[in-house]
């Protein structure tokens, strides 16, 4: 079987697409004898915004100190191998297939859903390459997702906020607890969001954490050239802001530091690799910013947090005449939310539906937008099936001094960058 039919295979093996469990992946796991090297550090990250960021820069720092690294990420942009990076590349397919086949010989009866399937099929592969560095993201929460039938070496928590409500509660002290149970005795846990919730620092104490707080064990300031870090014991000073665009990627960075000095026994680190992994770590669809005529922005933003930061990283870009928007999204998110805290820098929106039953219709995402009073009172709204078609149609109705806006749900950055973006120049063509 190909990838593709494995993965084919995964989709229909369970009727949910999430049940929030453990004891079916611990099951498998114990089945395949499956574990990482005890000398090879374990990072796990959960939170609600910022896991990415924060994987992709604790990689790219490690790359740059020579380390061997690998990383499981989810979800993809556009390619399943996206989840699974070694060495700063995309697992190939055929590294991935017989991992995928020793899955599904070990699970017997057990019904897997396909995430749980596709991440331990990746952690097979991770376990069975040579690394100094393994770095887990977090699926859904944390106490309940697959990633936590591992132990990690270091546990990192980055911004908390309210998403996934129906499986992780509707406000931040409940989905903080959840996401704290990856947390484990006696080892360090990083925590990045500055005003964390109660249930965070309660979970941490009552486990023995050893708890590393931000604007407590660790700090960062600067101005708008360079910036500095302190920790218990190190100190890192005159560093470039990351490549990674956004005001809020200095509290991802100042987390993956905590992280670094938590492992400089094992996984010693120069302050040259973390300038060189700052400035030269990539993230897709992380408000990257595509310069030309007219500018791209595209940002995976989806929940009303990490769109508000959305929207100051705009406010913060300078001029265009006119702001185009396509975004498209799950039903489940709050969509009036997100569309309140965008509606006053769009002139122009372009909905669009996507390729899963769990989306919003465009039609739906016009008629939220419809009750809202921020909403500019000259903006044009238009629908369209797909992410490709949305762009193609904001990129006819813009000048090229505008710029134009993709945000929302993977599907809806991923299909904009399956397709490629329009060819740079005066006018795009397509």
């Amino acid at each position: 079987m190909t990838l593709d039919e494995w993965l084919a295979h995964c989709e229909r093996l369970h009727p949910k697409t999430i049940e929030m469990t453990l004891d079916r992946v611990r099951a498998v796991k114990d089945r395949l004898g499956l574990r990482f090297d005890p000398a090879t550090p374990v990072v796990i990250v959960a939170g609600t915004n910022g896991k990415g960021s924060t994987c992709a820069m604790l990689e790219a720092i490690a790359l740059a100190a020579g380390y061997r690294v690998g990383l499981f990420s989810k979800p993809h942009l556009v390619r399943f191998e996206e989840r699974c990076r070694i060495d700063g590349e995309n697992a190939p397919a055929d590294a991935l297939v017989p991992h995928f086949a020793a899955v599904e010989a070990a699970r017997g009866d057990i019904t897997l859903t396909y995430f749980e399937f596709t991440f331990l099929a990746i952690a097979r592969l991770l376990a069975a390459t040579p690394l100094d560095l393994v770095i887990l993201e977090v699926g859904l929460g944390g106490r309940l997702d697959a990633v936590n039938v591992f132990d990690s070496d270091c546990a990192v928590l980055t911004s908390i906020d309210v998403d996934h409500a129906e499986f992780l509660g509707s406000d931040r002290e409940t989905i903080g607890r959840e996401k704290a149970g990856i947390l484990r005795r006696a080892r360090p846990a990083v925590v990045s969001d500055p005003l964390p919730p109660k249930s965070v620092i309660d979970e941490a104490r009552a486990v023995g954490a050893d708890l590393r707080r931000a604007g407590v064990d660790f700090r960062t300031s600067g101005d708008r050239q360079q910036w500095s870090w302190e920790g218990r014991e190190t100190r890192f000073s005159g560093l470039a802001y990351p490549a990674l665009r956004g005001a809020n990627q200095l509290l991802n960075a100042g987390g993956v530091l905590a992280v670094l000095e938590t492992l400089r026994q094992r996984l010693p680190v120069s302050a040259q690799a973390v300038r060189s992994g700052f400035a030269r770590v990539e993230l897709p669809g992380r408000f990257q910013v595509v310069a030309g005529e007219p500018t791209f922005v595209l940002d995976v933003a989806h929940n009303p947090h990490s769109v508000a930061a959305l929207a100051q990283n705009l406010d913060q870009m300078g001029f265009f005449p006119r702001t185009h928007a396509v975004f498209g999204a799950m039903r489940d998110k709050d969509v009036a939310t997100i569309l309140a805290k965008m509606a006053p820098l769009v002139d122009a929106w372009h909905f669009t539906d996507l390729p899963t039953a769990r989306a919003a219709s465009a039609a739906e995402l016009a008629a939220s937008l419809a009750t809202l009073p921020e909403a500019k009172h000259d903006v044009t709204v238009a629908q369209h099936a797909g992410p490709a078609e949305a762009l193609a149609a904001a990129v006819a109705a813009a000048d090229p001094v505008d710029r134009i806006v993709i945000f929302g749900s993977f599907y809806t950055v991923g299909g904009v960058l399956a397709r490629g973006l329009p060819r740079q120049g005066s006018r795009h063509t397509g």
